[in-house]
């Protein structure tokens, strides 16, 4: 038997290829913190050197639009080289592939341009130059530069491989020859490294910059370094005295932790008192800076001969006993006669001496915990005082809710509650309302913290006076 054979079939064309449909990630993006490294290098041999350290800037997404993350790249890499001797820069981007995604692709070059402006270099090998061929710009900048103070200031400490005989701080008219071309270079650093700051105006002539710089030997001639500034504007104040506001204070960060702001600090301190301004004040400081201005202005205090009879008075009437158990309880504030002489003297103005004030007191207890309790009664009348803009002892007003057959926009109740007591069970007091207390005792928790921490400080700098 001869078996059948299927019938072979025609060709015919090839059967179509379905078309597999793949979709790209979604582009999340990455936060401009996670991806750029910035270091401040002193030499074209520290430039990729695996043993300099990136410097900590302030929040990097501020610098980019919407949410703060760059858009379109994958493993994107941005190391950012600033030469510490002629403030230029240079950005070392790399990345993987470009996604052209929902958001697009970051603009890289704008971005940073919005940075560093003027200051950064497209070319590696540019950058790299500028150590050699820019290496006197400080020098050629400051050169006329009025010399405010030079070497070791009394008192001071500086915890560094820099001789203080290498230090000098120089002052500039922001409107004379240099000033706003070096300003210029310094305007990348205050904007990474200066948290909230705007460049100042450098067409007001009122604005100074006083310059603390390290004049270091080398074999050829002395190589001159920014170790940190200053921005101060000079304002007039009726009838005939000038005011001074630090409105900028910066420290690079290879000098920062050893001394240099304080010492920047009392030399301008020093200019206040001999050009004898009205007084010295700060704009928005922070919080690291005003720990060390506090620090300063309490040691200067301390040997102010003048104040330390108030002192003792406010000491004497607080160790009496039991201000916390007293319904109303004492102010202790300097007297004003007290307030003038410091603002005269040493031009430390009333908002910061009235801080300084409460450290005053709480040096001047011993046993400090023997009248803790009744101290930290006293902060939290200043506190309270602080944040309703009225003394504690005078009576309060309350906004509560009353039952009334009267329209409630139109109608109102005024009531008083006697010897100190609550109001009555008939008065229903808005229970939504934050619970008033509870901040008031994290307020005064923290200014009782930065009164620790100055006290402390002070106290081992100089533990007695």
């Amino acid at each position: 038997m001869v078996q059948k054979q299927q019938a072979t079939a025609a060709p015919g064309p090839e059967p179509k290829k379905r078309r597999r449909v793949g979709f790209s990630p979604a582009d999340t993006g990455v936060e401009a913190n996670e991806c750029i490294k910035i270091y401040l290098v002193s030499s074209k041999e520290e430039v990729d050197s695996p043993g300099i350290s990136c410097v900590n800037p302030v929040d990097l997404n501020d610098f980019f639009d919407g949410d703060g993350k760059i858009y379109g790249y994958q493993d994107l890499k941005i190391n950012v080289w600033i030469n510490s001797i002629s403030l230029h820069s240079y950005a070392d981007v790399t990345y993987q592939s470009t996604i052209n995604g929902e958001k697009g692709v970051t603009d890289l070059k704008s971005a940073l341009q919005n940075i560093f402006a003027e200051t950064i270099v497209a070319d590696k090998d540019e950058f790299l130059q500028t150590f050699s061929s820019e290496r006197d710009f400080i020098r050629n900048m400051v050169s006329n530069g009025e010399e405010m103070h030079s070497g070791v200031i009394d008192g001071s400490s500086i915890n560094a491989e820099v001789a203080p005989s290498d230090l000098q701080v120089l002052r500039m008219e922001i409107g004379s020859p240099n000033a706003g071309l070096l300003y210029s270079r310094l305007v990348p650093l205050v904007l990474l490294f200066v948290d909230g700051s705007n460049p100042i105006d450098v067409t007001d002539p009122d604005w100074q910059l006083y310059l603390l710089i390290q004049k270091k030997e080398d074999k050829e001639e002395p190589l001159y370094r920014i170790v940190g500034f200053t921005a101060v504007y000079k304002f007039y104040r009726y009838p005939d005295r000038l005011r001074m506001r630090l409105s900028q204070i910066l420290v690079l960060p290879s000098f920062q932790g050893k001394g240099f702001g304080s010492y920047l600090m009392e030399v301008v301190n020093k200019v206040a008192t001999q050009e004898n301004v009205y007084d010295l004040t700060v704009e928005e400081p922070s919080e690291k800076f005003q720990h060390i201005r506090t620090c300063i202005d309490i040691n200067r205090l301390r040997a102010f001969e003048p104040i330390k009879p108030a002192i003792d008075s406010a000491v004497q009437t607080l160790t009496k006993g039991k201000l916390s158990k007293k319904a109303q309880i004492p102010r202790f504030i300097p007297p004003l006669n007290a307030i003038e002489k410091v603002r005269e003297t040493l031009k430390i103005n009333k908002k910061q001496f009235l801080k300084c004030w409460e450290i005053l007191i709480y040096l001047a207890l011993d046993p400090i915990d023997k009248y803790m309790e009744d101290y930290t009664s006293v902060i939290t009348n200043h506190v309270r005082t602080d944040i309703l803009g009225k003394d504690i002892e005078t009576p309060r007003k309350q906004v509560v809710d009353v039952p009334s057959s009267f329209e409630q926009e139109a109608s109102f109740v005024v009531f008083k509650c006697l010897n100190g007591e609550e109001a009555n069970s008939n008065v229903q007091v808005d229970e939504n309302k934050p619970d008033q207390e509870q901040q008031l005792k994290q307020l005064v928790e923290e200014r009782i913290r930065e009164i620790k921490l100055v006290a402390e400080k002070v106290s081992r700098i100089c533990p007695k006076v």
